[in-house]
């Protein structure tokens, strides 16, 4: 079998937005992904001969394809030893808690992978952007953050930090198709259609939370999402690439598509591929950022990613 590069496509025109230049066709998706599940079943045996633990956070834009990329990992996975973690706003009770303390809870335990849609990092998104904390609980967020993040690496667990990316003109898309389908309304919440007008607000937040997260022990790993499909076989296939494990198949748990998937310092221009501008430069640039990239903010230092 080849490498997903050498998959058949259709010679229809491309989704906008998005980097390759075709569509990957139902038949090809299915069938990667199919591939791609036997290599995590493989990993999950793995974890659980070995009592590992790993956590992989699942964040990005609204609408970015996170919570779709969940389904697709678990799909077939034992769900005696993995599950998805996706809480609610927190409590009375939780608000007057340590901020991590209701995440500690659904840490994994031996031989568990864990599988958080949206995180911690609320604090650093919707929380900031809407106003739902202090300017001193983000602060002390975002400088607490990489050493809660140490704190669990250091005790044995695999931390692993996904950001969903999409652009503003397919966010929009996606919220007006979910308006109109009675099975995705449920998706849409108000702070959904309230952050469709507030996208350079959500871009600034994402900026400052690379800028002080972002660490080269615990980095983050940005998935370019206009393309759903190829967005969700990349980021399985980023999760397999950081592991060695029993049987691994190279031909299929290779290193993920550099088009697809990048590093924070890295943007999605408007075809929805990755391009190696800073936030800094992206600021200068004169194409906006429609195509789902990350610009930051003025005071951040230029050569931060470099």
């Amino acid at each position: 079998m080849g490498s997903s590069s050498e998959l058949p496509t259709v010679t229809s025109e491309r989704q906008p937005g998005c980097p390759h230049a075709q569509a990957l066709t139902r038949a090809a998706y299915a069938r990667e992904k199919r591939l791609l599940q036997i290599e995590l079943l493989k990993l999950q045996a793995h974890i659980t001969r070995s009592s590992g633990r790993v956590l992989i956070l699942f964040e990005g834009r609204d609408a970015a394809g996170a919570g779709g990329a969940i389904a697709r990992f678990m799909e077939h996975l034992n769900p005696r030893g993995a599950r998805v973690v996706a809480l609610d706003k927190p409590s009375d009770v939780e608000r007057t808690q340590w901020y991590f303390q209701r995440y500690v809870a659904h840490l994994p335990s031996g031989g568990e992978i864990v599988l958080m849609d949206r995180s911690w990092y609320n604090r650093a998104g919707v929380e900031r952007v809407m106003g739902y904390c202090s300017s001193a609980e983000y602060e002390e967020f975002i400088q607490t953050a990489p050493e809660f993040e140490r704190m669990l690496v250091g005790s044995g667990i695999r931390l692993i930090k996904l950001w969903f990316s999409i652009g503003e003109a397919e966010q929009r898309r996606r919220f007006t198709r979910r308006g109109e389908d009675p099975l995705k309304q449920w998706k849409l919440s108000p702070t959904d259609l309230t952050s469709v007008d507030r996208w350079e607000d959500y871009t600034e937040a994402a900026a400052a939370m690379f800028f002080h997260t972002d660490t080269p022990a615990l980095p983050w790993v940005v998935i370019s999402s206009n393309d759903k499909r190829r967005a969700r076989l990349e980021a399985m296939r980023c999760v397999l690439a950081r592991f060695d494990y029993p049987g691994k198949d190279p031909m299929v748990a290779h290193a993920p598509d550099p088009r697809i998937v990048g590093r924070p310092s890295q943007i999605h221009d408007a075809g929805g591929g990755i391009a190696t501008v800073t936030f800094m430069e992206r600021n200068t640039a004169s194409s906006g950022n429609a195509g789902g990239g990350i610009t930051g903010c003025s005071h951040h230092d230029p050569h931060r990613y470099q």
